[in-house]
């Protein structure tokens, strides 16, 4: 009987690839799951900042109006405290009387300067957390790209801008 004889000299090289092409597909399927978790890390603090965001500029909005409310209040004391001058000059009314307006309007100014402040705050955050907002769905946008076109640097370039927008997060909460 004869031994039939099995051609091996290209097996080697085929289990060669075989395995070249099995190491690439696991670290392949490894930075997918990499781009993947990133990118809904960066969904979280998008949505997050949005939030805070949006409630700085309820927030400011509020503050405006309170501030525009003390500011009329401010005029009706001051038409008040003319009218009650008007009147102090044909002797119907006593100088207390307007010096208790004028007091009362000094009272009024400052809560409508504090109340303008605290707008100007709650913008400056709103602005803050809204930049925030922007770079992270940039990044998104651009992991998605990296995925499909299955480019590296597009996801690392991703991962820079998110960390830009994780650094404005981070002032619009502290």
């Amino acid at each position: 009987m004869e031994e039939i004889e099995v051609p091996v000299e290209h097996l080697h090289e085929t289990i060669q690839e075989k395995a070249e092409e099995a190491i690439r597909e696991a670290k392949e399927k490894k930075w997918s799951m990499y781009v993947a978790v990133s990118t809904a890390l960066m969904a979280v603090f998008a949505a997050i900042a949005g939030l805070m965001a949006g409630h700085h500029s309820n927030e400011a909005l509020i503050e405006q109006i309170k501030a525009s409310d003390q500011w009329s209040f401010y005029q009706a004391k001051g038409i008040k405290a003319e009218i009650k001058n008007i009147a102090m000059a044909s002797g119907t009314a006593d100088a207390a009387s307007v010096q208790r307006y004028k007091t009362e309007q000094e009272e009024i100014k400052k809560k409508a300067e504090e109340a303008e402040t605290l707008s100007a705050e709650h913008l400056a955050g709103h602005v803050v957390l809204a930049r925030a907002v922007t770079l992270f769905q940039i990044s998104i946008a651009i992991s998605a790209i990296s995925i499909l076109t299955k480019k590296r640097f597009l996801w690392i370039v991703a991962m820079i801008i998110a960390l830009t927008g994780l650094v404005f997060f981070l002032q619009g909460i502290l």
